[in-house]
């Protein structure tokens, strides 16, 4: 099962994840790196996870605060060969699209400013729609069109779907990724919410693949996560916490 380290972004800094509740988040304290500036965390977690995916949850574009945009295209010129999966609280494809253009444009700048080019090999930009914020799920259907093969988080709290406006339950129109998000799990260290995860793996498509998220405190936790079928799972304290080591920290299936 392949982990898949996470980054939280709010007021130009990483922040660590209190159980979803977004105003108790405070700037990381890591044993991985003595700061929490955006791209010395990023590079410590791929180091520690050997993964070449990073999720990142854009907090402030979530919360209506203003999204990180230059953050955000510099952590994307500097991870060449990497997948960010970035949620940003899209409400539509139509904001979606515009702050990925809003990325490229910020890219193109550090290039002038750096008085280099932005490098070709540029990390992939991967779509993450949140139920907690999407109101248009033709939203995936058209992202998916464009080549951006998007990501749909199911977010959870308190064993409730929360959604941002009504919509079909069946799982006919989901991605062929989807992640379980348990915001009450996320950085709680109580273990990962499994059966979440196994219900969605059974009701969805055979072709749909299922990750987890949250509450993973140690190997065993990582080991009865693999048993649920979930292809992946998204880690953030386990790793700062150096509490998750090999075999468990590549891209290994």
């Amino acid at each position: 099962m392949q982990v898949i380290p996470v980054l939280d972004l709010l007021d130009g800094h990483v922040v660590r994840a209190v159980r979803g509740e977004r105003t108790a988040y405070r700037p990381i304290r890591s044993s991985l790196a003595a700061t929490s500036e955006p791209l010395h965390i990023a590079r410590a977690l791929l180091a520690a996870s050997g993964a070449r995916t990073l999720y990142i949850a854009d907090l402030g574009a979530i919360l209506q605060q203003g999204a990180h945009v230059e953050t955000l295209a510099a952590l994307r010129a500097a991870l060449p060969g990497t997948d960010i999966w970035l949620d940003a609280g899209y409400a539509d494809y139509a904001s979606m699209h515009s702050l990925f253009e809003r990325i490229e444009e910020a890219g193109k700048r550090i290039g002038n400013i750096d008085s280099q080019p932005v490098p070709h090999d540029l990390a992939t930009l991967v779509p993450v729609f949140g139920t907690e914020s999407l109101h248009d799920i033709d939203a995936l259907r058209a992202a998916d069109t464009a080549g951006l093969a998007p990501i749909l988080s199911l977010d959870h709290r308190a064993g409730r779907l929360l959604t941002a406006t009504a919509f079909e339950r069946a799982s006919a129109w989901w991605p062929q990724r989807v992640i379980a998000m348990t915001l009450d799990q996320v950085g709680s260290y109580d273990g990962p919410d499994l059966a979440t995860v196994e219900r969605i793996r059974a009701s969805a498509p055979a072709e749909t693949a299922v990750i987890g998220a949250g509450g993973i405190r140690h190997r065993d936790d990582m080991t009865a996560a693999t048993r649920t079928g979930a292809s992946a799972w998204l880690v953030a304290s386990a790793l700062h916490d150096r509490r998750i080591g090999a075999p468990f920290t590549g891209e290994t299936t």
